[in-house]
Protein backbone atom coordinates (compact mmCIF):
# COMPACT_ATOMS: atom_id res chain seq x y z
CA UNK A 1 0.00 0.00 0.00
CA UNK A 2 1.48 3.63 -1.01
CA UNK A 3 0.73 6.41 1.02
CA UNK A 4 -1.89 8.17 0.43
CA UNK A 5 -3.00 5.96 -2.44
CA UNK A 6 -1.53 8.84 -4.67
CA UNK A 7 -2.02 8.01 -8.28
CA UNK A 8 -0.85 9.85 -11.10
CA UNK A 9 -3.33 10.41 -14.43
CA UNK A 10 -1.51 10.60 -17.73
CA UNK A 11 -4.52 11.87 -19.37
CA UNK A 12 -17.27 30.41 -2.37
CA UNK A 13 -17.24 31.78 0.66
CA UNK A 14 -17.25 35.91 0.94
CA UNK A 15 -13.59 37.21 1.79
CA UNK A 16 -13.25 39.19 5.28
CA UNK A 17 -12.07 42.46 4.97
CA UNK A 18 -8.27 42.95 4.46
CA UNK A 19 -7.84 45.10 6.93
CA UNK A 20 -8.69 42.33 9.78
CA UNK A 21 -5.05 40.87 9.57
CA UNK A 22 -1.71 42.10 9.92
CA UNK A 23 1.08 40.54 7.93
CA UNK A 24 4.81 39.38 8.56
CA UNK A 25 7.47 38.57 5.59
CA UNK A 26 10.73 37.55 5.97
CA UNK A 27 13.60 34.80 6.24
CA UNK A 28 14.79 31.79 8.46
CA UNK A 29 18.63 31.35 8.16
CA UNK A 30 21.39 30.05 9.65
CA UNK A 31 23.44 32.19 12.23
CA UNK A 32 26.56 31.16 10.61
CA UNK A 33 26.67 30.04 6.97
CA UNK A 34 23.62 32.04 6.31
CA UNK A 35 22.15 29.02 4.65
CA UNK A 36 18.07 29.36 4.13
CA UNK A 37 16.28 26.85 6.94
CA UNK A 38 13.60 24.44 4.67
CA UNK A 39 9.98 24.27 6.52
CA UNK A 40 10.75 25.80 9.63
CA UNK A 41 8.09 26.35 12.24
CA UNK A 42 6.70 29.52 13.01
CA UNK A 43 3.56 29.48 15.52
CA UNK A 44 2.31 32.88 17.43
CA UNK A 45 3.11 32.09 21.13
CA UNK A 46 -0.58 31.23 22.92
CA UNK A 47 -2.00 30.63 20.08
CA UNK A 48 -2.81 28.36 17.43
CA UNK A 49 -1.78 30.62 14.62
CA UNK A 50 1.18 29.12 12.65
CA UNK A 51 2.97 28.75 9.25
CA UNK A 52 5.67 26.91 7.61
CA UNK A 53 9.01 28.85 5.26
CA UNK A 54 9.24 27.26 1.85
CA UNK A 55 12.11 25.82 0.29
CA UNK A 56 13.80 29.10 0.10
CA UNK A 57 13.68 29.78 3.63
CA UNK A 58 11.13 32.81 3.22
CA UNK A 59 7.22 33.00 4.99
CA UNK A 60 4.34 34.77 5.37
CA UNK A 61 2.31 35.31 8.36
CA UNK A 62 -0.81 36.82 8.86
CA UNK A 63 -1.77 38.00 12.34
CA UNK A 64 -5.17 39.01 13.28
CA UNK A 65 -5.61 42.83 14.48
CA UNK A 66 -7.26 41.84 17.65
CA UNK A 67 -3.64 40.34 18.59
CA UNK A 68 -1.27 43.14 19.57
CA UNK A 69 0.86 41.19 21.95
CA UNK A 70 3.16 38.30 21.44
CA UNK A 71 5.66 36.38 20.72
CA UNK A 72 6.60 34.27 17.64
CA UNK A 73 8.59 31.12 18.71
CA UNK A 74 10.08 30.07 15.54
CA UNK A 75 12.14 26.34 15.63
CA UNK A 76 14.04 24.04 12.89
CA UNK A 77 15.22 20.63 13.62
CA UNK A 78 18.82 20.44 15.36
CA UNK A 79 18.65 24.45 16.39
CA UNK A 80 17.27 26.57 19.53
CA UNK A 81 14.18 27.92 19.24
CA UNK A 82 13.87 31.67 18.89
CA UNK A 83 10.88 33.50 20.48
CA UNK A 84 10.67 36.84 18.64
CA UNK A 85 8.38 39.76 20.15
CA UNK A 86 5.65 40.67 17.69
CA UNK A 87 6.41 44.45 17.85
CA UNK A 88 9.93 43.66 16.78
CA UNK A 89 9.35 42.36 13.62
CA UNK A 90 8.33 44.96 10.43
CA UNK A 91 5.81 44.09 7.60
CA UNK A 92 8.55 43.08 5.40
CA UNK A 93 12.12 41.53 5.08
CA UNK A 94 12.14 40.23 8.86
CA UNK A 95 15.99 38.58 8.61
CA UNK A 96 15.74 35.68 11.83
CA UNK A 97 19.07 33.69 12.45
CA UNK A 98 18.77 30.28 13.89
CA UNK A 99 21.27 28.98 16.15
CA UNK A 100 22.73 25.32 16.01
CA UNK A 101 21.97 23.72 19.12
CA UNK A 102 24.94 21.40 20.53
CA UNK A 103 24.16 18.87 23.34
CA UNK A 104 27.11 17.24 24.36
CA UNK A 105 25.64 13.72 24.48
CA UNK A 106 27.79 11.94 27.51
CA UNK A 107 25.53 14.93 29.77
CA UNK A 108 22.36 13.11 28.85
CA UNK A 109 21.33 10.79 31.50
CA UNK A 110 19.11 8.69 28.89
CA UNK A 111 19.36 5.58 27.87
CA UNK A 112 18.35 4.60 24.45
CA UNK A 113 16.69 1.25 24.08
CA UNK A 114 18.91 -2.01 23.63
CA UNK A 115 17.53 -1.92 19.86
CA UNK A 116 16.20 0.55 17.35
CA UNK A 117 12.65 -1.11 16.05
CA UNK A 118 11.76 -1.50 20.14
CA UNK A 119 11.93 2.04 20.12
CA UNK A 120 10.05 2.63 17.20
CA UNK A 121 7.24 0.04 18.41
CA UNK A 122 7.30 2.26 22.09
CA UNK A 123 6.73 5.08 19.96
CA UNK A 124 3.91 4.17 18.15
CA UNK A 125 2.25 1.98 21.15
CA UNK A 126 2.49 5.92 23.59
CA UNK A 127 0.72 7.81 20.75
CA UNK A 128 -2.64 7.96 23.00
CA UNK A 129 -0.39 9.85 25.80
CA UNK A 130 1.64 12.02 23.52
CA UNK A 131 -0.44 13.10 20.44
CA UNK A 132 -3.74 15.27 20.65
CA UNK A 133 -6.27 12.80 21.53
CA UNK A 134 -9.27 15.14 21.21
CA UNK A 135 -11.29 15.93 17.81
CA UNK A 136 -9.76 19.25 16.30
CA UNK A 137 -11.04 21.07 13.60
CA UNK A 138 -7.82 22.62 12.05
CA UNK A 139 -7.35 24.80 8.93
CA UNK A 140 -4.42 24.12 6.46
CA UNK A 141 -3.08 24.91 3.11
CA UNK A 142 -2.54 22.80 0.91
CA UNK A 143 -0.43 23.40 -2.43
CA UNK A 144 0.43 20.78 -5.87
CA UNK A 145 2.58 21.64 -8.49
CA UNK A 146 3.60 20.09 -11.74
CA UNK A 147 6.75 20.95 -13.82
CA UNK A 148 7.54 19.64 -16.96
CA UNK A 149 11.50 19.35 -16.04
CA UNK A 150 11.87 22.84 -14.33
CA UNK A 151 8.77 24.58 -15.73
CA UNK A 152 6.02 24.95 -13.75
CA UNK A 153 2.50 23.53 -16.02
CA UNK A 154 0.41 23.33 -13.34
CA UNK A 155 -0.56 25.04 -9.97
CA UNK A 156 -3.79 24.39 -7.44
CA UNK A 157 -3.95 25.78 -4.26
CA UNK A 158 -6.49 25.36 -1.33
CA UNK A 159 -7.90 26.43 2.11
CA UNK A 160 -8.94 23.62 3.51
CA UNK A 161 -11.17 22.26 7.17
CA UNK A 162 -9.35 19.57 8.50
CA UNK A 163 -11.61 17.48 11.07
CA UNK A 164 -9.38 15.17 12.88
CA UNK A 165 -9.94 12.64 14.39
CA UNK A 166 -8.14 11.13 17.92
CA UNK A 167 -5.06 9.17 17.33
CA UNK A 168 -6.05 6.10 19.03
CA UNK A 169 -9.61 6.60 16.74
CA UNK A 170 -9.61 4.26 13.98
CA UNK A 171 -11.77 6.75 12.32
CA UNK A 172 -10.40 8.54 9.43
CA UNK A 173 -10.10 12.11 9.08
CA UNK A 174 -12.48 14.30 7.27
CA UNK A 175 -11.43 16.98 4.91
CA UNK A 176 -13.84 19.85 3.64
CA UNK A 177 -12.72 22.55 0.41
CA UNK A 178 -13.20 25.83 1.50
CA UNK A 179 -11.63 27.57 -1.24
CA UNK A 180 -9.31 26.55 -4.02
CA UNK A 181 -7.95 28.18 -6.90
CA UNK A 182 -5.89 26.96 -10.23
CA UNK A 183 -4.61 27.03 -13.60
CA UNK A 184 -2.89 24.26 -15.80
CA UNK A 185 -1.09 24.80 -19.20
CA UNK A 186 -2.11 22.10 -21.15
CA UNK A 187 0.04 23.43 -24.15
CA UNK A 188 3.44 22.41 -22.24
CA UNK A 189 2.24 19.01 -21.37
CA UNK A 190 2.90 17.07 -24.52
CA UNK A 191 0.24 15.10 -25.37
CA UNK A 192 -0.20 13.81 -21.26
CA UNK A 193 -2.92 15.46 -19.55
CA UNK A 194 -1.14 14.69 -15.89
CA UNK A 195 -3.18 14.95 -12.85
CA UNK A 196 -2.33 13.99 -8.97
CA UNK A 197 -5.23 11.81 -7.62
CA UNK A 198 -6.00 12.31 -3.92
CA UNK A 199 -5.51 16.02 -3.45
CA UNK A 200 -5.46 17.01 0.03
CA UNK A 201 -5.11 13.27 0.73
CA UNK A 202 -1.49 12.49 -0.37
CA UNK A 203 0.08 15.09 2.08
CA UNK A 204 -2.95 14.36 5.32
CA UNK A 205 -2.15 10.44 5.08
CA UNK A 206 1.81 10.92 5.30
CA UNK A 207 0.74 11.31 9.41
CA UNK A 208 2.90 8.43 10.36
CA UNK A 209 1.22 8.14 13.68
CA UNK A 210 -2.49 8.33 12.54
CA UNK A 211 -2.04 6.52 9.40
CA UNK A 212 0.84 3.94 10.38
CA UNK A 213 -0.29 1.30 8.54
CA UNK A 214 0.77 2.83 5.42
CA UNK A 215 4.26 2.23 5.87
CA UNK A 216 4.51 0.04 8.92
CA UNK A 217 1.42 -2.80 9.65
CA UNK A 218 2.38 -5.21 12.65
CA UNK A 219 2.96 -7.49 10.03
CA UNK A 220 5.33 -5.51 7.81
CA UNK A 221 7.35 -3.88 10.11
CA UNK A 222 9.17 -6.70 10.67
CA UNK A 223 10.30 -6.17 6.83
CA UNK A 224 12.51 -3.41 8.23
CA UNK A 225 16.00 -3.14 9.09
CA UNK A 226 16.04 -0.15 12.14
CA UNK A 227 19.39 1.59 12.86
CA UNK A 228 20.45 4.04 15.44
CA UNK A 229 21.82 7.58 13.25
CA UNK A 230 23.46 10.07 15.11
CA UNK A 231 21.36 11.72 17.63
CA UNK A 232 20.20 15.75 17.04
CA UNK A 233 18.01 18.24 19.20
CA UNK A 234 15.18 20.24 19.16
CA UNK A 235 15.76 23.14 21.38
CA UNK A 236 18.12 21.32 23.92
CA UNK A 237 16.33 18.10 24.05
CA UNK A 238 17.60 14.94 22.66
CA UNK A 239 16.16 13.40 19.47
CA UNK A 240 17.26 10.16 18.75
CA UNK A 241 17.84 9.36 14.94
CA UNK A 242 16.53 5.98 13.11
CA UNK A 243 17.35 5.03 9.77
CA UNK A 244 15.14 2.58 8.58
CA UNK A 245 15.11 0.29 5.00
CA UNK A 246 13.40 -2.62 3.95
CA UNK A 247 15.57 -6.30 4.29
CA UNK A 248 17.22 -7.84 1.46
CA UNK A 249 15.50 -10.58 1.02
CA UNK A 250 12.01 -8.51 0.45
CA UNK A 251 11.10 -8.27 -2.86
CA UNK A 252 7.96 -5.86 -2.92
CA UNK A 253 8.83 -1.88 -2.70
CA UNK A 254 9.29 -0.47 0.70
CA UNK A 255 10.37 2.43 2.12
CA UNK A 256 13.51 3.78 3.65
CA UNK A 257 14.27 6.61 5.73
CA UNK A 258 14.60 8.63 8.62
CA UNK A 259 12.68 8.88 12.30
CA UNK A 260 13.51 11.39 14.56
CA UNK A 261 12.23 10.28 18.23
CA UNK A 262 12.31 12.29 21.28
CA UNK A 263 14.54 10.41 23.39
CA UNK A 264 12.54 11.16 26.58
CA UNK A 265 8.78 11.51 25.86
CA UNK A 266 9.01 8.77 22.80
CA UNK A 267 7.47 10.89 20.07
CA UNK A 268 7.73 10.84 16.96
CA UNK A 269 8.50 14.97 15.66
CA UNK A 270 9.41 14.63 12.12
CA UNK A 271 10.07 11.73 9.59
CA UNK A 272 11.42 11.26 6.05
CA UNK A 273 11.64 8.68 3.89
CA UNK A 274 11.20 7.69 0.08
CA UNK A 275 9.96 4.25 -1.93
CA UNK A 276 12.45 1.75 -3.24
CA UNK A 277 12.08 1.91 -6.85
CA UNK A 278 14.33 -0.26 -7.83
CA UNK A 279 11.94 -2.72 -9.32
CA UNK A 280 10.42 0.00 -11.87
CA UNK A 281 7.53 -1.94 -13.32
CA UNK A 282 6.30 -2.88 -9.83
CA UNK A 283 6.75 0.60 -8.69
CA UNK A 284 4.75 2.01 -11.58
CA UNK A 285 1.60 -0.42 -11.03
CA UNK A 286 1.81 1.46 -7.72
CA UNK A 287 1.49 4.95 -8.68
CA UNK A 288 0.65 5.19 -12.48
CA UNK A 289 -3.21 4.56 -12.97
CA UNK A 290 -3.99 5.34 -16.85
CA UNK A 291 -0.72 5.80 -18.94
CA UNK A 292 -0.88 6.47 -22.82
CA UNK A 293 -0.76 3.11 -25.39
CA UNK A 294 2.41 4.55 -26.74
CA UNK A 295 4.79 5.27 -23.93
CA UNK A 296 6.13 3.52 -20.73
CA UNK A 297 6.05 5.32 -17.81
CA UNK A 298 7.94 4.81 -14.19
CA UNK A 299 8.45 6.45 -11.43
CA UNK A 300 12.18 7.87 -10.72
CA UNK A 301 11.49 9.25 -7.36
CA UNK A 302 8.86 9.27 -4.27
CA UNK A 303 9.56 10.82 -1.40
CA UNK A 304 7.76 12.46 1.75
CA UNK A 305 8.12 14.83 4.68
CA UNK A 306 6.02 14.89 7.94
CA UNK A 307 6.74 17.61 10.74
CA UNK A 308 5.06 17.32 13.91
CA UNK A 309 4.11 20.28 16.56
CA UNK A 310 4.00 20.75 20.35
CA UNK A 311 1.62 22.67 22.40
CA UNK A 312 0.79 21.85 26.40
CA UNK A 313 2.51 18.48 25.96
CA UNK A 314 1.37 17.28 22.81
CA UNK A 315 2.10 16.76 19.48
CA UNK A 316 0.00 16.89 16.20
CA UNK A 317 0.25 17.21 12.79
CA UNK A 318 1.57 20.19 11.44
CA UNK A 319 3.20 19.79 7.83
CA UNK A 320 3.95 17.57 4.95
CA UNK A 321 5.04 17.10 2.00
CA UNK A 322 5.27 14.28 -1.04
CA UNK A 323 7.24 14.27 -4.39
CA UNK A 324 6.23 11.74 -7.54
CA UNK A 325 8.79 12.45 -10.27
CA UNK A 326 8.19 10.27 -13.21
CA UNK A 327 9.77 9.89 -16.42
CA UNK A 328 8.32 8.99 -19.85
CA UNK A 329 9.78 7.10 -22.98
CA UNK A 330 7.52 7.51 -25.60
CA UNK A 331 8.08 5.07 -28.85
CA UNK A 332 9.21 6.28 -31.77
CA UNK A 333 10.54 9.30 -30.21
CA UNK A 334 14.49 10.36 -29.41
CA UNK A 335 13.86 12.39 -26.00
CA UNK A 336 11.73 11.18 -23.05
CA UNK A 337 9.60 13.64 -20.63
CA UNK A 338 10.63 14.57 -16.92
CA UNK A 339 7.16 15.26 -14.63
CA UNK A 340 7.18 16.20 -11.16
CA UNK A 341 4.20 16.73 -8.69
CA UNK A 342 4.95 17.96 -5.73
CA UNK A 343 2.28 18.47 -2.69
CA UNK A 344 2.50 20.24 0.84
CA UNK A 345 0.01 21.28 3.08
CA UNK A 346 0.61 23.16 6.60
CA UNK A 347 -2.00 23.38 9.62
CA UNK A 348 -2.28 27.17 10.19
CA UNK A 349 -4.99 27.21 12.80
CA UNK A 350 -7.08 24.79 15.21
CA UNK A 351 -8.99 24.38 17.57
CA UNK A 352 -10.97 22.11 19.56
CA UNK A 353 -13.62 20.22 17.53
CA UNK A 354 -16.73 20.51 19.79
CA UNK A 355 -18.99 17.85 17.67
CA UNK A 356 -19.00 19.37 14.18
CA UNK A 357 -18.69 17.32 11.22
CA UNK A 358 -19.59 18.02 7.23
CA UNK A 359 -22.51 15.84 5.87
CA UNK A 360 -21.26 13.25 3.43
CA UNK A 361 -21.97 15.12 0.20
CA UNK A 362 -19.57 18.26 1.75
CA UNK A 363 -16.72 16.25 2.31
CA UNK A 364 -14.06 15.74 -0.18
CA UNK A 365 -13.05 12.15 -1.60
CA UNK A 366 -9.66 10.84 -0.80
CA UNK A 367 -9.57 10.22 -4.87
CA UNK A 368 -10.44 13.62 -5.50
CA UNK A 369 -8.58 15.76 -8.77
CA UNK A 370 -7.94 19.19 -7.42
CA UNK A 371 -7.04 20.47 -10.43
CA UNK A 372 -10.38 19.35 -11.69
CA UNK A 373 -12.73 20.69 -8.62
CA UNK A 374 -10.77 24.26 -8.04
CA UNK A 375 -12.05 27.49 -10.11
CA UNK A 376 -9.29 30.19 -11.67
CA UNK A 377 -7.24 32.48 -10.45
CA UNK A 378 -8.41 35.37 -8.94
CA UNK A 379 -6.75 38.75 -7.61
CA UNK A 380 -3.41 38.49 -5.69
CA UNK A 381 -5.88 39.18 -2.45
CA UNK A 382 -7.40 36.10 -2.90
CA UNK A 383 -6.61 34.05 0.16
CA UNK A 384 -7.28 37.54 2.34
CA UNK A 385 -6.57 36.70 6.45
CA UNK A 386 -5.62 33.08 5.34
CA UNK A 387 -1.89 31.71 6.38
CA UNK A 388 -0.42 30.48 3.75
CA UNK A 389 3.13 28.72 2.50
CA UNK A 390 4.78 32.00 0.82
CA UNK A 391 5.37 30.70 -3.05
CA UNK A 392 8.77 30.13 -4.35
CA UNK A 393 10.04 32.71 -7.01
CA UNK A 394 9.35 29.80 -9.90
CA UNK A 395 5.60 29.72 -8.48
CA UNK A 396 5.57 33.51 -8.29
CA UNK A 397 6.74 34.01 -11.16
CA UNK A 398 3.90 31.77 -12.66
CA UNK A 399 1.32 33.34 -10.69
CA UNK A 400 2.58 36.93 -12.05
CA UNK A 401 2.20 35.34 -15.75
CA UNK A 402 -1.28 33.95 -15.50
CA UNK A 403 -2.27 37.51 -13.57
CA UNK A 404 -0.97 39.06 -16.81
CA UNK A 405 -3.06 36.99 -19.00
CA UNK A 406 -6.33 37.67 -16.76
CA UNK A 407 -5.82 41.57 -17.13
CA UNK A 408 -5.46 41.18 -20.45
CA UNK A 409 -8.27 38.66 -21.50
CA UNK A 410 -10.03 41.26 -19.29
CA UNK A 411 -9.25 44.35 -21.29
CA UNK A 412 -9.99 42.60 -24.37
CA UNK A 413 -13.53 42.03 -23.52
CA UNK A 414 -14.17 46.03 -22.53
CA UNK A 415 -12.82 47.11 -25.78
CA UNK A 416 -14.84 44.91 -27.95
CA UNK A 417 -17.82 45.83 -29.61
Amino acid sequence: MNVGDAQAFFQDTSMQDETSYKQYRGEVLDSKTNDPLVFASLVLEGTNISTVTNTEGTFLLKVPNTIENGNVVISFLGYRNKSIPLAQLSEDKNKIELDVSVTTLSEVNISAPKNALALVKETLRRKGENYYNNPALMTAFYRETIKKRRRNVSLAEAVVNIYKTPYTSSRKDVVKLYKARKNTDYSKLDTVALKLQGGPFNALYVDLMKYPDFIFTPESIEDYKFTYDRSTTINDRLIYVIDFKQRSNILEPLYAGKLFIDADKKVLTSAVFSLNITNRDMASRMFVRRKPRNARVYPTQIAYRVDYRERDGRWYYGYSNALLEFKINWDRKLFNSVYSMTCEMAVTDWEENLGEIPKSKDRLKSTIILADEAIGFSDPDFWGEFNIIEPEKSIESAIRKIQRQLKRAKSDRSTSP
